[in-house]
């Protein structure tokens, strides 16, 4: 079933001269401390890279052993190596979510079954959708590109003997305090991928890490391809890692909380539907003839992400990045212009 375009992200959406609420990366740039450390481990490329450092960090980070950690090319490469180290008899991906971890099952020969969430409940997980022959989950958390967070008890509620269940919390530093997270948890069955992306602006650089048990790190260290996770990739994870850069990260959620909110409630003013109560970076809205109002946003300046590349959801559902206020009500002020040019 390839009926919905499943490598489409929001970089496509963006174009020169557009300001950009399709892509999910809060900075525009690492900060400054940290491009001082990645421009530091320049004179050290000609070395092949080492990541024990990087494992070791992400291990103390998350309070688990060092043989429960692959560092990982972004969170990207964890679901390629997933798809081709296990053989599991019935994949699902529970959508609306980030259309990767079935793009790379499907590259791998594996049939998927989809378990869509509805918007009559906020799509919020019900444990009990997920088919029991299921012997391998994906679900998001918070969910791209819902927003929604799930509560660590639903996700729990999936596991079962003979089943793997992965929880892509890609965007969960971009929520205060980490609520729901299963990171720290040590748990049978249970994978979690993390990417240093969101929060630290280094999309390119392409950091993320798996946290699961050694046997499942095993087989995906089986198949990962020799020095996959570049130095300056190492180096990230190692300085993102530390309880500065945690307490950091924490601040700049806060920041982002309080810039969501401004945009939920411009969106409400105008009327438009945004999904449950969103959590992450980014908010789902439903607006009457959505493709004319994302392509009206365009000539007026802006790019947002649209929805009907997500199994589940039509081109009236639209993905907006939360940004800072100022560029908000530039945003809103487009967006009521467009919907007004479409009525009239």
């Amino acid at each position: 079933m390839t009926d919905y375009d499943l490598h489409h992200h929001g970089d496509r959406e963006v174009g020169d001269g557009l300001v950009d609420l399709a892509v999910n990366v809060r900075l525009p740039a690492p900060p400054d401390w940290l491009r001082q450390e990645l421009a530091d481990c320049l004179a050290d490329l000609a070395a092949y890279p080492d990541v024990r450092a990087a494992t070791e960090a992400v291990a103390t980070r998350h309070g688990r052993s060092t043989d429960e950690v692959l560092v990982t090319a972004g969170a990207a490469e964890a679901f390629t190596l997933l798809a081709g180290a296990l053989h599991p008899r019935q994949p699902v991906v529970v959508h609306p979510q980030f259309t990767e971890p079935e793009a790379a099952l499907r590259a791998a020969g594996h049939e998927v079954r989809r378990v869509l969430l509805s918007p009559d409940d906020g799509f919020l997980l019900d444990p009990a959708a997920v088919p029991e022959e299921a012997d391998l989950v994906f679900v998001g958390n918070p969910t791209n590109p819902t927003s929604v967070l799930h509560p660590a008890e639903s996700l729990r509620a999936l596991l079962r003997p003979g089943r793997l269940v992965v929880v892509d919390e890609a965007f969960l530093d971009a929520v205060p305090g980490e609520p729901e997270s299963l990171a720290a948890q040590a748990v049978p069955g249970l994978v979690v991928l993390r990417s240093l992306t969101k929060t630290w602006g280094i999309a390119g650089l392409r950091a993320g890490y798996v946290l699961a048990s050694p046997e499942t790190v095993d087989r995906l260290r089986a198949v990962q391809p020799p020095w996959s996770v570049s130095t300056p990739a190492a180096v990230a994870l190692v300085a993102c890692s530390r309880p500065a850069a945690l307490e950091e990260a924490d601040k700049l959620a806060v920041a982002a909380e309080a810039d969501r909110d401004f945009l939920v409630a411009g969106l409400r003013d105008q009327g438009i539907e945004v999904t449950g109560d969103p959590r992450g970076p980014f908010v789902l809205v439903r607006v009457a003839n959505g493709a004319t109002v994302r392509s009206r946003l365009r000539e007026l300046g802006y790019a947002v992400r649209r929805g009907d590349t997500f199994p589940g959801l039509d081109p009236d559902w639209l993905r907006i990045a939360v940004r800072d206020q100022p560029t908000i009500r530039g945003f809103l002020a487009a967006l009521r212009a467009s919907r007004e040019s479409r009525l009239t």
